[in-house]
Formats: structure tokens, C-alpha cells, sequence
């Protein structure tokens, strides 16, 4: 999706809340619906259903019938569709929505003149019951929308995501393979030996956010303070998000566009970030630092990166097995688990190849890559290299 930062009036502030609120409204409806079904019983109400429920509580319901009917009734579809991912084992059950978390609507069946330009950096789309509301034309608007998602974040920003595919970026007439190594120190190291780092929050920017996180420690629960100090720490963090994307989209953008090839690791995220607290029978060790690992990683974005990878350049991401790729050595290919004398520092202790251990972690993950499209496009050599034993020349003699 292609997401620009909105900007409502007051007056039409108010009217998207409302649209927010009946959309939290029908879905929590749906959950609490779902929540009852037990096996046995007869199957919970499906989108159709639903939708004809609906129309019996807008008749009844003077604050849901002031609503926009397509922003419900895509609400119930929203629903429809995260019950399908449950049942898929793609994603979690849905779960209850509350205000202020994850705020939005979704609008279908936009006709060509609902989104238009004003000026260079300025635009408009029109919302059902709302009118038009401008928004900042930081890009070109694809051709084609047929529909779009408005969403407020915790920070109190508005935002409006127009659901159109861009074209893949398509790879250079020289097919060079990359190795892309991805880590907590260094976010992203190249086989070419470029170091690349995710930006974070600066020094004074981290010092405020710790002064306001002991402020909300002891601010008292419901008061306006406390309010006023949440409002100002997602902003902060809201800040750190928007730098991490920024830097994802660069980077993944000017690696489709150089490299025919990307090989990265095949990492399970999600088991690397779990938690290690465990239970109270038997609870876990070094419980504070895998904890600090985890926000390492999760800040590092790594998972973000290579989706973005696979959608700007698909078919050309390769996925390596990471076994010993940052104790193998690029130069002879030998596996030393003590050849890594730091975090930053590789030296093979079989013929003393020396360099940066991201890198030379890297340079693996290429090697990998480069095998594994050759084998997927044939054997470059008439006669494979490596063969296996044979039997009948074993037993001669």
C-alpha cells in the first residue's frame, strides 16, 4: 500500500473518530459473537449473516445508523477475513479492539474523482459522510484505487493508505549476487563490505524517553496527566518507527536496484524474539538480557526488510540455510567456531584470512545463494565436482 500522512480539520477529526468508533464497534460485536461458538453447536454467523444483522441494528440504532454503512460493513469483511487467517494457521484469533489501538476504517468502491491533486504537495480524497479531506501528496497517487484505509496511530497522527500494487523494480543487466547478513550491531552487512545501520532515537532523544516513562511510572491511572505523558511517548517512539521504515524502504529499494541476486538468512523471527521469562515452575535465565537481545533485533527490523525485498524484487530473494555461516570461512571455506575472536573481528586460524565478521558472514550467504542458482538453473559444468563413492570400483581388487 501506498500510505500519506493526513491532514483533517477539527471538525472533520470528529467525524473520523465516530467512523473509528462504529468500526470498533461491529467488530467487537463479531468477536463477542464468535466467542460463544462451541463445537457441537451450530456454526457462528458468517459475513452474509453478519450483514444482515447489521441492517436490523442500524433500524434500532439511531448512533450506528448515522454511520457510513460501507465503513461497518467492511469491518464485518475485516473480521471475515482475519477468522479465515486463524483457521489458515497464518495468524492469531481475532481479539477485542480498543480505543486509541489501532484506530481505522476501510472504504471500497472509490471512483476515479475521489481522489484528486490541488496543489504540488497537496491532495484530497473524499470520505463517506466526511467530505474531502486533504492529505500530503508526498508521491504519485497509482491509477486504479479502488479502495483505501484510514488509520490514526497512538501518537494522534492520521494517515490514508490507497491499497495499489506498484510495478517490481527490475534487475540489472549484470546479474551480481549479493550476501546479505543481517544482525544486531550492524543491522545489515553486504558480501560487498558495505556496513549498513538502522537509525534509532539520538542520545537526548532517549534520555527524554526514559525521564517520561518514570514519569508515566508514577503518574496516577485515568488522569490527564498520564494521558499527556502516553501522547508524548508514542510520539517518540512513533518518530523511531517512521526512521526505521524510512531506512527499509532505501535500502531494499537500492538493493533490487544494483543487485540481480539477494541471498539472506532463512530466520524464524518470531522463535529468536520469544521471550525467556518461561514459568513459575521453572523460570527462565538471563531473563533481562535475551529481553534486551530481543528489542535488538525487533529494532534492527529485520523481518520488515526482506518482505520488502520479496515484494520490489520478486523471485530474486534467495533464502539460505544460516547453519555456520558466521564461523565458516569465505577464503577456504573451513568451519572454526573460535576463528571469530570478537563480535566485529574474523581471523581463520587454517590459512589467515582476516576481516569483518559480518562480512565475511555475508560473503557466505552469497556463496550459498550462487550454488543453490546454479543448481536451479543446471549444473554449469558438464560433469558434477562432487561425486559420490561408487560401489563396484570400491569392491575391485
Amino acid at each position: 500500500m501506498s500510505r500519506y500522512r493526513l491532514q483533517p480539520s477539527p471538525a472533520q477529526e470528529v467525524m473520523l473518530l465516530e467512523h473509528c468508533g462504529h468500526a470498533r464497534f461491529v467488530w467487537n460485536l463479531a468477536v463477542e459473537q464468535h466467542a460463544c461458538w462451541r463445537p457441537g453447536r451450530m456454526s457462528a454467523p458468517g459475513f452474509a449473516e453478519q450483514c444482515r444483522q447489521l441492517t436490523e441494528a442500524r433500524a434500532e440504532n439511531a448512533w450506528l445508523r448515522a454511520g457510513s454503512i460501507i465503513v461497518q460493513q467492511q469491518a464485518l469483511k475485516d473480521f471475515a477475513q482475519a477468522m479465515a487467517n486463524f483457521f489458515g494457521r497464518t495468524h492469531r484469533r481475532p481479539t477485542w479492539r480498543k480505543r486509541g489501538q489501532g484506530e481505522g476504517f476501510r472504504i471500497v468502491a472509490v471512483k476515479a474523482g475521489d481522489v484528486r491533486r490541488l496543489s504540488r504537495h497537496v491532495g484530497e480524497v473524499k470520505v463517506p459522510k466526511v467530505g474531502w479531506v486533504r492529505f500530503r501528496w508526498s508521491r504519485a497517487v497509482l491509477e486504479g484505487v479502488k479502495s483505501y484505509r484510514v488509520t490514526r496511530d497512538a501518537s494522534g497522527r492520521w494517515h490514508v493508505a490507497f491499497a495499489a500494487i506498484p510495478e517490481p523494480i527490475p534487475a540489472p543487466t549484470a546479474g551480481e549476487v549479493v550476501g546479505v547478513d543481517r544482525g544486531v550491531a550492524v543491522s545489515a552487512a553486504l558480501s560487498t563490505g558495505e556496513l549498513l545501520h538502522t537509525p534509532a532515537l539520538r542520545d537526548p532523544e532517549k534520555a527524554r524517553l526514559l525521564r517520561l516513562l518514570r514519569k508515566l511510572a508514577r503518574a496516577e491511572r485515568g488522569s490527564k496527566r498520564r494521558g499527556r505523558v502516553k501522547v508524548a511517548i508514542a510520539k517518540l517512539k512513533a518518530r523511531e518507527r517512521d526512521r526505521r521504515k524510512d531506512w527499509v524502504e532505501k535500502t531494499s529499494t537500492d538493493l533490487a536496484r544494483r543487485f540481480g541476486v539477494i541471498a539472506v538468512e532463512d530466520l524464524k523471527i518470531a522463535n529468536m524474539t520469544r521471550s525467556a521469562k518461561g514459568s513459575i515452575d521453572a523460570p527462565g535465565r538471563n531473563v533481562r538480557q535475551k529481553a534486551g537481545l530481543n528489542r535488538g533485533i525487533l529494532a534492527g527490523g529485520w523481518g520488515r526488510l526482506v518482505a520488502r525485498l520479496e515484494q520490489k524484487a520478486p523471485g530474486r530473494v534467495v533464502k539460505i540455510n544460516p547453519a555456520y555461516t558466521s564461523q565458516r570461512c569465505s577464503a577456504c571455506g573451513i568451519v572454526d567456531r573460535q576463528a571469530r575472536e570478537s563480535q566485529a573481528a574474523y581471523r581463520c586460524r587454517s590459512c589467515g584470512y582476516a576481516a569483518n565478521a559480518d562480512v565475511n558472514a555475508a560473503r557466505n550467504i552469497a556463496h550459498a545463494a550462487g550454488h543453490a542458482v546454479s543448481a536451479r538453473e543446471g549444473p554449469p559444468l558438464r560433469e558434477p565436482t562432487n561425486r559420490e563413492p561408487q560401489r563396484d570400483l570400491l569392491l575391485v581388487g
